[in-house]
């Protein structure tokens, strides 16, 4: 018993270590996400466990002949612990600091209902049970075919139980490096949270490599943006706004519907309809898609899953095709209101390649650029309630409700 729960406290140290410090390279990256992503958005649960499981050992074994090395262990742990908690809550001020730089230190007043406290408050009561992720006022309408061609052209419409006329859209598109993942997994929380609060969202699914090749993905997610703006008003929305949102591949996804409106190369059979979008929100996106950044990272990237499993072709001879896959390089002063947000600590996508594409989104577009580094973040840190993510989801909030404001004339540009 004793060496179990030196074991137990010893696994945790080192998850722990992982997330607040984890480690950097190519072949530690993809291993330091898996550690340490739960551990930090775990961090007051595993919190708990920790001080429940020491004080379980303490009680069975007696003070004199409990394992000290397992005891400081634990020790460590927690104050590791309780450092990751510290640093998730700083994501609220970050977020902040973010829409107070790119919109305006008086944004708040210009919302057509500013949050009181109690929406800037952590949601402790939500975050109780962090994987149970439904809401009784929001209705989700599933498995719509918004495309011929099976389950990987199937939307659902997440919306207010009670009926709505003309409400925003948010098209969300899930993530898994262009080869996995589904609209069951990625964005829930931002969903939901924007349905309840009168919002009409949409989350797709698109072709996935290997067995569909680039650009099936992006021609996929603007059939199902030429959809919505076909259908949605059915559901209550308003198909004059829809801003887009997605994580890591589906960032990408995101941010390359933003630059590329109306591109008829992108839209073959469908040219005519209009795939513009008016706010764009990726989280921990891919925007160097064609490693033109000089970037060790996306050039590894570009090597290792790119040509081999997404795209299919030579990098250097089809140069190219590539760059225009690239939200990096299809920047224009044509680019909507964006709100960037990537995590301090993500391994998958470096942050620098997060920062590179705000810098050159400042430089040429006259919309607001908005850009919240999140404290302590891995990659994929929303997936499912956690206290970064919910200060995260209710900044999201309030920089598309500005927009959607702004757009109506209800303030000033």
């Amino acid at each position: 018993m004793p060496r179990s729960f030196r074991t137990r406290r010893a696994l945790q140290l080192a998850l722990t270590a992982n997330a607040l410090r984890p480690p950097r390279g190519p072949r530690a990256s993809i291993p330091a996400f898996f550690a340490g992503w739960l551990t930090a958005e775990l961090a007051p649960h595993l919190l708990a466990v920790t001080l429940a499981d020491s004080a379980a050992h303490v009680a069975r074994r007696g003070p004199r002949r409990a394992d000290r090395q397992g005891l400081a262990m634990a020790g460590l742990s927690a104050a590791g612990l309780t450092a990751l908690v510290v640093s998730a809550h700083r994501a609220r001020g970050a977020v902040a600091d973010a829409l107070a730089e790119s919109l305006g230190a008086d944004y708040r007043d210009r919302l057509g209902h500013p949050p009181d406290p109690a929406d800037l408050a952590t949601p402790w009561g939500q975050l109780a049970l962090p994987f149970r992720m439904r809401d009784p006022h929001v209705r989700r309408d599933r498995d719509i075919a918004y495309a011929p061609g099976g389950k990987r052209y199937l939307l659902d419409v997440h919306r207010p139980r009670e009926p709505v006329r003309d409400r925003p859209v948010l098209l969300q598109v899930h993530g898994g490096a262009w080869i996995v993942g589904n609209k069951d997994q990625q964005g829930i929380p931002l969903m939901l949270h924007m349905a309840r609060r009168g919002w009409v969202c949409v989350a797709i699914n698109y072709p996935l490599s290997p067995a569909a090749r680039w650009p099936e993905h992006i021609v996929a997610a603007k059939r199902a943006l030429a959809w919505v703006r076909e259908n949605i008003a059915d559901y209550g929305g308003d198909p004059s706004f829809v801003a887009a949102t997605g994580g890591s591949a589906g960032g990408h996804l995101a941010a390359l519907l933003a630059l590329t409106p109306n591109d008829a190369a992108l839209q073959p059979g469908f040219a005519e309809a209009d795939t513009s979008v008016q706010a764009c929100v990726p989280h921990y996106g891919v925007y160097d898609f064609a490693a033109t950044s000089g970037s060790p990272a996306s050039a590894a990237r570009l090597r290792a899953l790119l040509a081999r499993h997404v795209v299919g072709k030579d990098p250097a001879e089809f140069l190219d095709d590539y760059i225009a896959a690239s939200p990096l390089d299809r920047i224009t002063d044509k680019a909507p209101p964006f709100f960037v947000v990537h995590g301090e600590h993500d391994t998958l996508v470096p942050v620098r390649e997060a920062r590179e594409f705000v810098r050159r989104l400042r430089e040429a577009s006259p919309n607001p650029v908005a850009y919240a580094e999140i404290p302590g973040a891995q990659h994929a840190f929303d997936l499912f309630p956690s206290i970064r993510s919910a200060h995260v989801v209710r900044g999201v909030e309030r920089f598309l409700e500005w927009t959607y404001a702004r757009r109506a004339g209800q303030h000033p540009a």
